[in-house]
């Protein structure tokens, strides 16, 4: 299954929340066009509806015989109340629904135009972020991979790690989050599964020494990438930025730019709690880009896009499900069509 019908269908909850919300706010102040003044012609997409891309090919003008309603200040307020339901937070909300109105305040629209214009104004927010994770000449790369623990972060190194294994990249795993076994035994299952080596240390083990060990072996392979875990536990703050300022340190000691990536791993179903946690991890690691899991898990797939809105960070990927594939670059037209229900 392509990932956008994987998408589309595994953000079922968040679509349906927003998409039966647009319905219901439409229907609710629909009124029936004067017999003598024919409806407004359908609210012209930004894309060319007959050029490239997801939204252009989802144009589909000629919907006058569906409900319509006046763009006035209590719809807008009521498209706020339902993007903020979404997670997409209280300033993201605010500016989409006043662009949304831009031009447009005043006259009768369809709840598809309001899903297109919604799509537009998402996939505007998410385009300047939608970027891979680079990837440098050299060798090895290293990846540092920072996230609370539960956010998925240990899956996402497994998946990144097979993932780069396949296109032709030699990858070393350390299993850097000494005290938790189970991290270690999931990174292990992964390293077996792509034929990637897995360091380890015993439980209790201090994780930068095991990053130290891992550069050197890295290196002795000529390995492109060594992606390392880290452990998550915020309750413990201190000990945890200590903790990660240390592994930056030695594996500075082999190589002055590394990390050369930080990535932070969040968990969509967290919702606005994914704010804080880059909050966080920005003051405690240099964070350069972002992976999003378990879209599939929640009604408030609009977090996403309050991130982008806030931060500006690159997001490389989103996650889905717990395959392989399920794990995929970052489409912001895409995403936006997944979660405002477009063309379902």
């Amino acid at each position: 299954m392509a990932f956008f019908s994987k998408l589309k269908d595994r953000l079922f909850k968040s679509s349906s929340r927003i998409e039966d919300g647009l319905d219901a706010i439409v229907d609710e102040g629909a009124t029936e066009a004067p017999a003598a003044v024919s409806d407004p012609a359908p609210i012209a997409s930004t894309e060319d509806p007959g050029g490239p891309g997801l939204l252009g090919r989802l144009f589909k003008p000629g919907d006058s015989a569906a409900p319509r309603r006046v763009l006035d200040d209590d719809m807008l307020e009521q498209l706020e109340e339902l993007l903020i339901t979404a997670d997409m937070g209280v300033d993201t909300a605010v500016r989409v629904t006043a662009n949304i109105a831009e031009g447009r305040y005043g006259k009768r629209v369809s709840t598809e135009e309001i899903k297109r214009l919604l799509a537009e104004e998402i996939a505007r927010i998410m385009d300047p972020v939608a970027r891979p994770m680079p990837l440098y000449p050299k060798r090895p790369q290293v990846v540092l991979v920072v996230g609370v623990n539960g956010s998925g972060k240990t899956t996402t190194i497994g998946k990144l790690a097979s993932q780069f294994q396949a296109a032709g990249k030699s990858v070393v795993i350390a299993a850097g989050d000494t005290f938790r076994a189970a991290a270690v035994e999931q990174l292990q299952v992964w390293g077996d599964r792509a034929g990637v080596p897995v360091l380890t240390a015993p439980e209790g083990s201090d994780p930068a020494s095991l990053a130290f060990d891992a550069m050197t072996k890295a290196e002795a392979d000529g390995a492109d990438l060594l992606m390392i875990d880290t452990a998550g536990r915020l309750q413990n703050r201190a000990d945890l930025m200590e903790e990660l300022a240390k592994i930056v340190r030695v594996i500075r000691k082999k190589d002055p730019e590394a990390p050369h990536n930080t990535l932070l791993v969040l968990d969509a179903t967290t919702g606005q709690n994914a704010l804080s946690q880059v909050e966080t991890f920005k003051s405690m690691a240099d964070v350069t880009g972002l992976v999003m899991t378990k879209l599939d898990g929640t009604a408030r797939g609009g977090v996403l896009v309050a991130l982008a809105d806030k931060f500006g960070l690159p997001i490389h990927a989103i996650g889905v499900g717990e395959q392989i594939d399920d794990l995929a670059p970052f489409d912001p037209e895409d995403f936006a069509a997944a979660l405002t229900g477009l063309g379902r």
